[in-house]
């Protein structure tokens, strides 16, 4: 063999791997798997808490009202009043130095609404006073002189016993004690006169402040600072009759206008229907409170008053609507519904028929009052009202206040 063949052979044989050394190089990525084990394994817990934290995904339907409700026997409209609603005004003229309500504001009843000038009255009060203590000073004088005319009287009357004094002086003595004491009664007379006046300056001090007459809200502010205000009209635009409008809000109530023709289908107690012009999908529960005795003969109308069965902050005065006066219902015959809803979203708790509402992203758990069934829906007699979104499709675990996605169905 030539040495050029023996180099190439030498080469070749530097190039394979030697048999012991193979078996610590599989050693050693085995030892790195057996290393990236446990880092798997927490990565694919972290992605499992990941995973299960996430909010459940539901699916919901709305409440939508149901359609056999009472017969409608008529429909009507009107609007919201109060019962109780006074424009409050002072009882005497004067000109306004504190107005403490605005509108919207809550008061109380005896609440201090406002404040009026008191420089007159206080005039007038210091006046009677002086007048009372003039006249009870007079009084003590007239006392005095009374005194004096006592002890003259009986001395002329000794000299005339003895013959000495005139028949005139005794008399004279005697008008003088007479005159004396009917002085004294006139000045009494006017003490208590006085006293009276004091009285009247005192109560016009008192009606200087104008006070709530009852509990309410103020929805009109009448009078400002530095008007005149009179309990009657003094002409003109100058002087205000009034410093603020009170609303008793607890007395809310329905006044619509029935025709002659129809009257006869209202009866007090009567179940109504109200819609609130405002609010057209909201039917309120309410009942016919009175019918008032008389017509008005210029719209050949009857007027009615209907009570809310609950009031609402959202029932203001003033309101526009409307009213549907329904049937009575038969005797034994079941409550009519007041919604529908998927017979999917009624689930059990321990015996009890629950649904799932969902309001801002979160489940709300809520007992019903079921009805009749139709096919896959259920009638719901209370619980629910007509716009809710209820859970149709979720899981089983639900926790009242879980946060939840609403996906599309």
């Amino acid at each position: 063999m030539t040495a050029e063949g023996r180099a190439e052979r030498t080469d070749l044989r530097a190039l394979r791997i030697d048999d012991s050394k193979r078996g610590d190089g599989g050693g050693r990525w085995r030892r790195r798997w057996l290393w990236m084990l446990p880092a798997l394994g927490l990565g694919a817990i972290a992605v499992a808490v990941a995973i299960g934290g996430r909010p459940p995904d539901v699916a919901v339907a709305s409440v939508r009202a149901a359609s056999g409700r009472a017969a409608v026997l008529l429909n009507a409209s009107g609007y919201v009043t109060p019962r109780v609603r006074a424009t409050v005004a002072a009882k005497i003229t004067g000109r306004v130095v504190e107005v403490l309500v605005d509108e919207g504001m809550r008061v109380e009843a005896g609440q201090v609404l406002a404040r009026l000038d008191e420089s007159d009255v206080r005039a007038r009060l210091a006046a009677a006073v002086a007048e009372r203590d003039a006249a009870a000073a007079a009084i003590a004088d007239l006392e005095v002189n009374l005194a004096n005319a006592d002890r003259e009287l009986g001395r002329q009357v000794e000299l005339e016993k003895e013959g000495v004094a005139a028949v005139q002086a005794l008399d004279a003595a005697r008008t003088l004690v007479e005159s004396l004491k009917a002085r004294i009664v006139l000045a009494r007379r006017q003490v208590a006169s006085a006293e009276a006046a004091i009285g009247i300056a005192r109560q016009d001090l008192d009606n200087c402040v104008v006070r709530a007459p009852f509990s309410g809200v103020a929805v009109s502010k009448d009078a400002q600072v530095g008007e005149m205000v009179s309990p009657v009209s003094a002409g003109g635009s100058f002087t205000r009759t009034g410093i603020a409008t009170i609303v008793d809000m607890t007395s809310l109530e329905i006044e619509v206008d029935v025709s002659e023709s129809y009257i006869a289908r209202v009866q007090p107690g009567q179940r109504v229907e109200a819609t609130l012009d405002a609010y057209p999908d909201w039917k309120i529960p309410a009942s016919v409170r009175t019918v008032i005795p008389t017509a008005d003969r210029q719209k050949a109308t009857v007027k009615v008053r209907i009570a809310f069965d609950a009031l609402d902050p959202r029932i203001l005065p003033d309101m526009g609507v409307k009213v549907a006066f329904l049937a009575a219902q038969a005797p034994g015959e079941a409550p009519a519904a007041e919604a529908v809803i998927p017979r999917a979203a009624v689930r059990q708790d321990s015996g009890t028929p629950v649904v799932w509402l969902v309001r801002n992203g979160r489940v709300e758990r809520r007992a019903v009052t079921l009805g009749a069934q139709r096919a896959d829906e259920v009638e719901v007699l209370a619980g629910v009202t007509v716009g809710d979104r209820l859970v149709v499709e979720g899981p089983a675990g639900l926790r009242d206040g879980q946060q939840v996605r609403v996906r599309a169905r």
